[in-house]
């Protein structure tokens, strides 16, 4: 994938995403356009600037953004574990029955595993989503799906992968996965990966696609940058910020990005999950970071799904008036693994 860095964010270089509205105003500048699922990625000739081209046609008010590449685990910014270990089997309890709930995961897709091989899920599974099988994030998807599970068991999963083995997609395939949703819209969507934007202003078209799932509640990363600085989508309004405590969930881990944008938090240090059968692993890692954070806070509220609506759930879950507040980091909510 190529990447270019511009303003402390990853971009894909030479790449504006709008909607059609604007495609007559840029043809000049333009060198080919993708166009699919709700969004329009103009591929720019050579030597124009992306970010210029944003500027300018946001000044005319269109909703415009350079197509910003998202990562999943970090890797840039490290973080006390920034690769998986192996483990023994990790337990896991059995569904007290099928839940009605369905839980959407985008990330680098999902492997086959004892925990869900029988599951009606996992068998409509397309091919394009099983999990990356090479790369230091393959398994990512995988180790979230048993997070979830875990702590919502019986829920179904709708996956989709948007991410390489590297942990590396752009805003582009997320808003594609998204809109494709709205067929069959889950009731929580997990979204551990995220990015800074080159200007720090909320990227539009994404929010947009994120609208267009009104009745999803929306968890995300906050990333693990150990700053401030807002993290998307996770940053966005009506989207759950999850930040990472230590493994005693007494005070946030030191990778943890943090701050007022930030609504909740989670056990994001030395979890353990469902992994691939690769090398030394025999399906199952221990792993650090706040995706493994927002999972957790993600399968809460799916749990509590079961008996309540997923808004109330939501709130139940968060409830600043119950659940300890961490200071910049919101709402602890418990592992219970």
């Amino acid at each position: 994938m190529d990447i270019e860095y511009v303003g402390e964010a990853l971009i894909r270089p030479g790449q504006v995403m709008t909607d059609r509205t604007a495609l007559s105003t840029v043809a000049r500048w333009t060198q080919a356009v993708s166009e699919g699922d709700g969004v329009c990625v103009i591929h720019l000739s050579r030597g124009v600037d992306a970010c210029e081209i944003t500027r300018d046609l946001r000044d005319r008010g269109f909703r415009a953004s350079p197509n910003h590449v998202v990562t999943g685990q970090p890797l840039f910014f490290g973080g006390p574990a920034s690769r998986p270990f192996p483990v023994r089997p990790a337990p896991h309890r059995p569904a007290r029955g099928r839940s009605s709930v369905l839980v959407g995961l985008l990330d680098t897709g999902v492997t086959k595993h004892p925990w869900w091989e029988s599951s009606g899920w996992y068998g409509d599974l397309g091919r394009d989503d099983g999990d990356a099988a090479d790369g230091p994030q393959a398994g990512h998807g995988t180790f979230l799906a048993g997070l979830l599970l875990r702590r919502a068991p019986g829920v179904s999963l709708c996956v989709r992968r948007v991410l390489d083995g590297d942990g590396l997609g752009d805003e582009a395939t997320v808003i594609r996965a998204l809109n494709r949703m709205r067929e069959r819209a889950p009731q929580v969507i997990n979204l551990s990966f995220g990015c800074h934007t080159f200007d720090d202003r909320p990227p539009p078209l994404l929010a947009d696609a994120l609208r267009g799932l009104p009745d999803t509640v929306k968890v995300a990363c906050a990333g693990n940058t150990a700053g401030d600085r807002p993290f998307w989508p996770a940053a966005l309004q009506g989207v759950v910020a999850v930040g990472a405590v230590d493994a005693s969930e007494q005070r946030r881990a030191p990778f943890s990005a943090h701050g007022t944008w930030v609504d909740a938090c989670a056990r994001g240090e030395w979890l353990t999950s469902s992994y691939l059968e690769v090398g030394e692993f025999d399906g199952y890692a221990a792993w650090s970071g706040t995706s493994f954070a927002a999972a957790l806070v993600a399968g809460a509220i799916a749990d509590a799904a079961r008996e309540l609506p997923v808004g109330r759930a939501a709130e139940r879950v968060l409830d600043p008036a119950t659940a300890r507040q961490i200071p910049d980091l919101g709402s602890l909510v418990p592992s219970s693994l």
